[in-house]
């Protein structure tokens, strides 16, 4: 029956979007038929259907699959979701200030925000919670216990806590608070003359806080040459923000982003409206695959006016505008209603999908595009960077690490014997055989694509009656020992992660910016881009 409901629904949703054809007369008649045909089934199933069903659960369902038939943008918030959505766009929340994933059947936090409620009761990485005010928390979900630990500020929540390397379990009481996450966690000097900047989302103030980070870059180092501004991993949020992060580079009056939807009042173009902070500084954005929506935006514009050298991997691809509308009982919707075009006139949506996630297109399916030195770049499928950094790692074992938190565990265990690491700058890691051993123990698995195959030879040779055993026990140990190899080409990645991991246990956030900053292959290329006046120059030429 439920299937039936689901199907009924897509359908209506099919029935709607063929009559954007019709009269306006015929239309609302469709949709006015359609939203009582459902009122009726949602009413028939609540009433008649053989088990009792739960109706908030069951409208969430069809509500999941009308949002399912869109983008992946496009998405139903309810009332419990919006201390999340507020996270989103404003960067604060009601609750602890932590930040928790399953982890073995536990909600466990990985993560806590500086003076706030976690961390000032003591709570650290690593902390299973049990139970919450009494009740028992064991197999429970993040977001289900986020949505208690989220509450009125002043209020109490009691938590119960088992801790790595302490026996008996312990109860802590925290006050929840209004909890505000910078989205400048760090900025400082990481050359002679070069300065950087790291924004890890749009929300409010963004623009202001870029702003101010720069003024201040200025102000204590006048021989301020240039400046790296780093965008990676950076999600997006709100497009008036990305508007006034372009503005910190770009003077007033220069056009950012054009939105265009079906709804054509709604069409905007956006321009700057204030004076730059600075828009001489030589300047190198700093991108990946996770740089998504207003990072883009921003990125883009550097690119289409030539104001900066992008380097790193083409971004995710994400051209699209969300708007919130309210729809009751303190719930919203959250819609895709335009595109956006930023100064060159290109779009930078993905068009191609696997999986749910944007597939790189190749440069000659996509639409070329001038930026103001006449410089050709390309539309869909993200922004492709001035220099292109195709970082070596084997994605496949440091993704089975990181999926399987074992870096994380690891250097849970590791820090109960480390009461400081001193200053971020010169702490090395260097017990990278501690942490295979720990990996043995821990009895890691990764299986090759070599192993796969090999499991499959060996199951098609026992259902043939083939006496393999020896032979393939040889294999086994050879891609054992390929295995040994592989951790050990991928040593620098793994304790880079190790030492990031490590500085967030005693600076946080901006530890684990700095500890990174060390290691990193793009931020090298962006030093001796800016200390190479001519080079800089030549590629914002297209030379």
């Amino acid at each position: 029956m439920r299937k039936i409901f689901k199907i009924a629904l897509i359908a209506g949703v099919v029935v709607i979007g063929m009559s954007a054809s019709m009269s306006p007369r015929n239309k609302y008649f469709e949709i006015l038929k359609n939203l009582e045909i459902f009122s009726n089934l949602y009413k028939e199933i609540n009433t008649y259907y053989v088990d009792d069903v739960d109706p908030g659960q069951l409208m969430r369902t069809g509500i999941d699959a009308m949002m399912g038939s869109l983008d992946p943008f496009t998405n139903y918030i309810s009332e419990n979701e919006i201390e999340r959505y507020r996270f989103m766009t404003e960067g604060r929340y009601n609750g602890i200030g932590a930040i928790s994933e399953q982890i073995d059947g536990f909600v466990t936090i990985t993560e806590l925000y500086e003076g706030q409620a976690a961390d000032q009761a003591g709570l650290r990485p690593g902390d299973k919670i049990l139970a919450v005010d009494g009740k028992d928390a064991v197999g429970k979900t993040p977001e289900e216990i986020n949505s208690v630990l989220r509450g009125f500020p002043g209020t109490e929540v009691a938590l119960t806590i088992s801790r790595p390397g302490q026996d008996s379990e312990f109860d802590v009481s925290l006050l929840r608070t209004e909890v505000q996450v910078p989205n400048v966690p760090y900025s400082g000097m990481i050359s002679e003359g070069i300065g950087y900047i790291a924004l890890t989302t749009f929300t409010r103030e963004a623009g202001k806080n870029v702003g101010e980070a720069l003024q201040q870059l200025k102000a204590e180092n006048p021989n301020l040459k240039g400046l790296v501004f780093d965008l990676r991993g950076n999600g997006g949020g709100l497009l008036s923000e990305a508007v006034n992060v372009s503005n910190v580079f770009i003077p007033r009056g220069e056009l950012v982003v054009t939105t265009k939807g079906k709804v054509r009042e709604w069409d905007r173009s956006f321009n700057t409206m204030g004076a730059p902070i600075d828009e001489e500084i030589p300047l190198v954005v700093l991108i990946n695959k996770n740089s998504a929506s207003a990072s883009e935006i921003v990125s883009g514009v550097m690119q289409d006016y030539d104001r900066g050298v992008l380097i790193g991997q083409r971004s995710y691809g994400k051209g699209l505008v969300q708007n919130t509308r309210e729809i009751g009982y303190n719930s919203k919707v959250k819609l895709t209603t335009a595109k956006y075009y930023i100064p060159s006139g290109r779009c930078i949506q993905s068009v191609e999908y696997e999986d749910g996630e944007p597939v790189d297109i190749a440069d000659d399916k996509r639409t070329p595009f001038k930026t103001r030195n006449g410089r050709r770049v390309l539309d869909g499928g993200g922004v492709k960077p001035d220099i292109v950094i195709d970082l070596f790692t084997d994605e496949a074992i440091v993704n089975s690490l990181l999926e399987q938190h074992l870096i994380f565990d690891f250097v849970t265990d590791y820090c109960l014997g480390l009461d400081s690491i001193g200053a971020v700058e010169g702490y090395q890691f260097e017990e990278f055989g501690r942490f295979v051993s720990f990996l043995e123990e821990q009895a890691f698995e990764y299986d090759t694509e070599s192993e796969k195959l090999l499991k499959k030879f060996q199951d098609a040779a026992a259902r043939e009656g083939y006496e393999l055993g020896d032979h393939l026990a040889e294999l086994q140990a050879e891609i054992n020992k390929s295995q040994q190899s592989i951790l050990e080409r991928n040593r620098e990645t793994i304790e880079d992660l190790i030492e990031k991991e490590i500085a967030s246990r005693f600076y946080y956030q901006r530890g684990k910016i700095q500890m990174g900053l060390r290691n990193d292959q793009e931020i090298a290329e962006a030093i001796a881009l800016l200390g190479d006046t001519s080079r800089y120059r030549s590629v914002l030429a297209g030379q």
